[in-house]
């Protein structure tokens, strides 16, 4: 599942960068912030998605390693943002989807033999 949405995700930035970055409060600047938005924003959840599919696929634990740096990265920053920038209502919702894909890749982590 969270496989699957983080797939979704960067195939979203791929395949419509400026609708991905509308839900994502982002605005690019000209061809450069397209390409950085298709870039980037893919790379980060495809890699992110693909690993976690590999690792429940395979059995692979340590592939887990891999979204849940990501993701708790991203979710780290969130929460620097909110003490630096402040509390808007819509920076809670990402940050419970962001904490409920971490603790469910750490669970099945936990359930994985070594």
């Amino acid at each position: 599942m969270v496989a699957l949405l983080l797939i979704g995700l960067g195939l979203g930035f791929l395949l419509d960068p400026a609708g991905s970055a509308l839900r994502f409060f982002l605005s690019p600047l000209g061809t450069q912030g397209m390409a950085s938005l298709r870039a980037d924003f893919t790379a980060f959840f495809v890699v992110g998605g693909a690993f976690a599919l590999y690792g429940v696929a395979r059995g692979n634990r340590r592939a887990l390693l891999v979204p849940i740096a990501l993701v708790g990265v991203a979710l780290t920053g969130r929460a620097v943002s909110l003490i630096a920038d402040g509390a808007p209502a819509t920076a809670f919702p990402p940050m419970v989807v962001e904490a409920l894909m971490v603790t469910l890749m750490a669970l099945a982590y936990r359930g994985m033999r070594a």
